[in-house]
């Protein structure tokens, strides 16, 4: 009788302390928070406003979809990322800077050479657009001007007759008349070339570091010992003597004024 007592008593303060924890519990518990539903919904417009607004959304979602794109195709973006990831080919660093550190010093080359552009850009085009004193159509024709004649000044002739003959157009006459869908693909391979060129220039001293560490090891009989372990340190020190960074930035932003 004791031993069933005692069981009693012991389920009797289980059932309580259960119970009283389910009630703390109950009573600290955070408020529900109600989640929002958000759904995309089509229907019929009621004004031709409406028509206009909706468009003019779809467009700006074009523009920033195709915005890296234009980044890349329409800036100094190109050029400058050759560059620099032949001069990191040259001094023979395979990861060093990492392309974090190259794409991102190459991003703000691009926005501070592209400074004047985007200002001018702002200036006629979007702040009168915004303001409603230019149509769209405007708008995009005044924010063409200044990336047309940046792309101009960097384009060589001969790329721009390889497109224009290309595409069967007319022969233009003025500078305006060339589309540009034949100035662009132009511009692009223009600063490829560009950028070859600036890289075979970088490569030629590192070259003759290399070929003087090659020989003298020869020379010493020491073929099996890697002729780059030797001649990465003398690259980084004739780097760091010319103050290599500085130059190179210097020239690349003084090629596009």
């Amino acid at each position: 009788m004791r031993i069933q007592k005692r069981r009693l008593g012991l389920t009797i303060i289980g059932i309580l302390l259960l119970v009283f924890a389910i009630s703390i519990t109950t009573s600290y518990a955070e408020p529900r928070m109600p989640i929002p539903r958000i759904g995309l919904n089509m229907e019929e417009a009621q004004s031709p406003q409406e028509v206009a607004s909706s468009i003019e959304i779809l467009f700006i979602l074009t523009i920033l979809a195709l915005a890296p794109s234009i980044l890349m195709m329409m800036t100094c973006f190109t050029r400058i990322i050759i560059v620099l990831s032949f001069i990191r080919k040259a001094i023979s660093t395979q990861t060093t800077p990492p392309n974090q550190v190259l794409i991102g010093l190459a991003l703000f080359l691009t926005f501070f050479i592209m400074a004047p552009i985007g200002a001018e850009i702002n200036s006629t085009a979007v702040q009168p657009y915004l303001q409603e004193e230019i149509s769209q159509e405007a708008a995009l024709e005044n924010a063409m001007k200044p990336v047309r004649s940046f792309m101009f000044r960097q384009t060589r002739e001969k790329d721009l007759a390889l497109f224009i003959d290309i595409s069967g157009s007319e022969k233009p006459k003025q500078l305006e008349d060339i589309p540009s869908k034949a100035l662009i693909p132009a511009f692009i391979i223009s600063e490829l070339k560009t950028g070859f060129q600036i890289g075979f220039v970088l490569f030629i001293p590192f070259i003759v570091i290399d070929m003087v560490v090659a020989s003298t090891l020869m020379s010493m009989g020491m073929m099996m010992l890697p002729p780059v372990m030797i001649s990465l340190p003398f690259k980084i020190l004739l780097f760091i003597m010319v103050d290599g960074w500085n130059l190179i930035i210097k020239s690349l932003i003084e090629g596009f004024r």
